[in-house]
């Protein structure tokens, strides 16, 4: 009989929306989590505006010791260049899960010719660091493209499982060829002359990034390319029919989110942690994904969930929560449940439940 009850009800996908609507209801589904995050609080015995306030202050205080929006901003150069990789292959259809590895690869690539060709003079060193992480991000990124288009494998578990070949790709080399001293794993600080610049506070990572924005949002909107990628997200038979090269377009497109994600890898590596290790990617390809769906696949937009999950992340410290006398698991349980509340908004946005009687058609 129970069984029987629940069968009735359906999830029914919306009309899409269109405009600046969805955006908005966005924005609005970001309200509502911070309203809940702050019940959560009250429920701890603490004020949700002194904690939200701790954590603004923890992402944007200015300190004697140097400005914390730097490291926030910082934080967001890699989330923001991801978000727009996997958006590029969202659009096709083409779910990209692999963000993660394709970083790691970038970074690798481009770690190479900081660690071992670092006499080379300082601004060319950097531009065949940024062109080999793009490489190594995009040959990662063409593999699982290639299986799909050769055997119509499953793209999602592919990209999956090619994030942990690249992660212990790096162990690998930690462990052995790259290690710095023989017998002790570790990979040595880069040269100064392969560290990104300081510029406006922040390395120059923040000005690559500004340009990726405004190249990809013209290329997805304006090029004949984006108009393939389009094209092959509605219907696939109906980019054959219209006489376009299916393989070539999702070969292409793969390349060029992989090749994005390289170069955040290559950003993140020289601007951040000037030396290769495991925590390089650090689950931003992943949280990529989620800002890419959040941001309805604009670039522009990626840019600022992109600012909102770093201010959670850095705003919400162990330390900054120990003031108040709160545990610093809370961190991680208040940004997971701000994290559920936008998801669960993002899908009643998109699908409707509807309750059918034995009558209806």
């Amino acid at each position: 009989m129970q069984s029987n009850f629940l069968s009735r009800f359906h999830i029914v996908k919306k009309a899409e929306s269109t405009g600046w609507k969805p955006l908005f209801l966005s924005f609005l589904s970001l309200v509502v989590a911070l309203i809940i995050g702050g019940l959560f609080i009250l429920c701890l015995g603490k004020n949700p505006i002194t904690v939200y306030g701790v954590i603004i202050d923890g992402a944007f205080k200015v300190a004697r010791t140097g400005a914390y929006v730097f490291k926030t901003i910082g934080y967001a150069i890699p989330l923001v260049i991801t978000s727009i990789a996997v958006s590029i292959a969202f659009k096709m259809k083409f779910w990209n899960i692999g963000a993660e590895g394709q970083m790691i690869a970038g970074a690798i690539f481009a770690s190479y010719f900081a660690l071992f060709q670092s006499q080379l003079p300082h601004w060319l060193l950097l531009i065949i660091m940024l062109i080999a992480g793009a490489v190594g991000g995009g040959l990662l990124g063409t593999i699982p493209a290639f299986f799909k288009c050769k055997f119509d494998t499953n793209e999602t578990l592919f990209t999956l499982m090619l994030n942990y070949i690249a992660l212990s790709f790096i162990t690998y080399l930690k462990d052995g060829p790259w290690s710095e001293t023989p017998g002790f794993p570790g990979i040595a600080k880069f040269a100064a002359n392969a560290r990104l610049d300081i510029v406006g506070g922040v390395h120059i990572g923040w000005i690559f990034t500004v340009v990726l924005v405004v190249l990809a949002f013209v290329y997805m909107r304006y090029t004949k390319h984006g108009y393939e990628i389009s094209v092959i997200g509605d219907s696939v038979n109906t980019a054959r029919y219209a006489g376009m090269n299916v393989n070539r377009v999702i070969l292409r497109t793969m390349f060029i989110s992989g090749a994005l994600c390289g170069i955040a890898g290559m950003i993140q590596v020289t601007g951040i942690e000037h030396t290769l290790g495991e925590s390089v990617a650090g689950g931003r390809g992943f949280t990529a994904i989620i800002i890419a769906w959040l941001s309805r696949l604009n670039p522009f937009v990626c840019i600022l969930f992109s600012m909102l999950f770093a201010t959670l992340t850095q705003g919400c410290s162990g330390s900054a929560l120990l003031k108040l006398g709160l545990s610093p698991a809370v961190a991680d349980i208040l940004q997971g449940m701000i994290l559920f509340v936008i998801l669960a908004f993002d899908f009643f946005m998109q699908y409707k439940i509807v309750y059918r009687r034995r009558n209806d058609a």
